[in-house]
């Protein structure tokens, strides 16, 4: 049977080693590990910006952060940017969003442009390409400003409906727990190994399943659907009967050495010393949001045992492609840090693992690829799956199909590139770095791994083969000369690419060339017989009589 539909999974803040089938030693993850049994686990995937919104807009559009411009959390996508939702409906797909996007309308834009919100272009706009089921971003963070997320939100009304009482059940229930009468919030650490104060079944990632559940049963047609969890993002708490599942027995060991500490990058000192990176510097910390995570994790791999039993039972599962990926990791204390944020393997790679039922994909099912992969090319691929023309001239990613059916590419990327806009961070002052200058970009390779910083910073380079660990950086060593010059000039390579003609394809350009001539457009010529005589008809004969008035 034909693949004729896209179940695009992501969740958020997922590491690509917290998943058993990943080699995690103490979290089991039995049902994303068997679609992958099923399909190809891509173990070199890159997300091109470390931080939610930028990496999510470059996904979504399959463009470098630095062409869509989107390089912020709340930095606005551009009206006119086109997404995979663009892409896949003239290609006969529908594009919906089931979750998250953390997109940023572009409001300016689009009413000097006269779109209306509430028309299905304005929507669109607005929504980062996708028609809605169902979005909610997943963080009803309350101070004493107001809400940080301005829009309603769905799953607040949820649970009203559930008889959660107050404004945002989302902080007092879903992510606080009660202590003896008392608000324990999971925005504190220290609250980290409690039960949240909820039924599991009505906590965030099965209402988010529950949705995707009564999407796909009343969808019609071919679709893609973007099922978007906000977990196991923090804050770090989780329902019974995940919260105690693991313990400090099960934290591993942080992947930091005192050599980092010793003379390093200035900007990796500055995030390191951030109050995130302080605090999970912090062992108690660790032992705290770790397991909670883990049961986050524990409990998304349960409710995708749900979803998968759903499709089997539905037969969707064998007409259904599906994708497992995240839109970025967590430091979780490796490297002296927490969050996100720079471009070591905890915070910039990603799991990523595609299911294609096609029985073209029979001959890899169950194997690993580790060629570079970004998350870019998940936009061409689901263009592939839909039929669809190539978009070479406005995608900047390519499709993942020839690794799932078993060909080897004649040409394939030698390098990957991520970039991060620093520039509202308290870091980038404390640097005393201009708003201009704040941005970082990563180079890596299947050996070396290389950061460059705007701003008159030196370099950092990492050994993959032989550091594997990221300990020891060689952006001063004498000896690695050649390899910095050698990613220096990957960089500028890739920074010299076209990316912004997207309006005109190169079949585009080839069918406009000579075209001007025959409109009359006869440059450098001297005499007329030097070109076809077709060309010169209308210069020929003889001059017209003006008639008098």
């Amino acid at each position: 049977m034909p693949t004729k539909n896209i179940l695009f999974i992501m969740f958020d803040q997922l590491r690509f080693d917290y998943l058993s089938c990943a080699g995690h030693p103490h979290l089991h993850t039995p049902n994303i590990d068997a679609l992958a049994a099923k399909g190809v686990r891509f173990t070199r995937s890159y997300v091109q910006s470390p931080i939610c919104g930028a990496s999510r807009m470059s996904t979504y559009t399959g463009r470098y952060s630095s062409s869509h411009g989107a390089q912020w959390n709340g930095f606005p996508l551009r009206v006119g940017e086109q997404t995979m939702g663009d892409h896949l409906r003239r290609a006969g797909m529908d594009c919906w969003l089931i979750g998250k996007t953390h997109m940023r309308a572009d409001k300016e834009g689009m009413a000097r442009l006269g779109l209306e919100p509430d028309s299905i272009i304005g929507a669109r706009q607005a929504e980062c390409g996708f028609d809605l089921w169902v979005r909610d971003d997943g963080l009803w963070g309350e101070g004493p400003d107001g809400f940080y997320d301005e829009r309603r939100s769905p799953y607040n009304e949820y649970l009203k409906s559930k008889g959660y009482p107050g404004d945002n059940p989302w902080s007092h229930f879903a992510n606080s727990a009660d202590e003896g009468g008392k608000l324990a919030s999971g925005w504190f650490m220290a609250n980290a190994d409690k039960p949240a104060n909820i039924a599991e079944e009505d906590s965030e990632t099965p209402w988010l399943t529950s949705q995707a559940i009564k999407f796909i049963e009343q969808a019609k047609g071919r679709w893609c659907a973007h099922l978007s969890y906000i977990k196991p993002h923090w804050p770090y708490i989780v329902p019974a009967p995940y919260h105690n599942m693991f313990g400090a027995n099960h934290v591993p060991a942080a992947t930091r050495h005192s050599a980092e500490k010793d003379d390093p990058h200035p900007i990796h000192k500055a995030f390191m010393d951030n109050p995130v990176g302080q605090a999970f510097q912090r062992e108690e910390v660790r032992q705290k949001a770790i397991p909670a995570y883990m049961g986050l994790i524990k409990q998304c791999d349960d409710q995708m045992g749900r979803l998968f039993t759903f499709l089997e039972e539905t037969g969707r599962m064998h007409d259904t492609m599906i994708i497992i990926t995240s839109d970025h990791g967590d430091y979780l204390g490796d490297h002296w840090m927490g969050e996100k944020d720079l471009f070591h393997e905890p915070s910039v790679k990603v799991p990523l693992i595609i299911y294609d039922p096609a029985p073209e994909a029979d001959i890899t099912r169950g194997t690993i690829c580790d060629e570079l992969t970004e998350a870019i090319d998940l936009a061409p691929t689901f263009l592939e799956v839909a039929g669809g023309e190539r978009a070479e001239h406005i995608l900047e990613g390519r499709s993942l199909m020839p690794f799932l059916r078993g060909e080897t590419p004649e040409t394939w990327r030698e390098f990957a590139i991520s970039e991060y806009d620093y520039s509202v961070r308290p870091m980038a002052e404390n640097l005393g770095i201009a708003p201009k200058d704040a941005r970082l970009f990563m180079v890596a390779d299947k050996r070396w791994k290389f950061m460059h910083g705007e701003g008159g910073f030196r370099p950092m380079l990492f050994d993959l083969e032989n550091d594997p660990e990221e300990f020891c950086d060689l952006g001063t060593s004498p000896e690695h000369r050649d390899i910095i010059a050698m990613m220096y000039k990957r960089l500028g390579k890739w920074g010299r690419r076209m990316s912004q003609r997207v309006t005109r394809s190169d079949a585009d350009i080839a069918a406009m060339k000579g075209g001007s001539g025959r409109k009359g457009i006869l440059l450098g010529v001297h005499e007329a017989d030097e070109v076809e005589a077709d060309l010169t008809v209308k210069y020929r004969g003889k001059t017209p009589t003006k008639k008098d008035d």
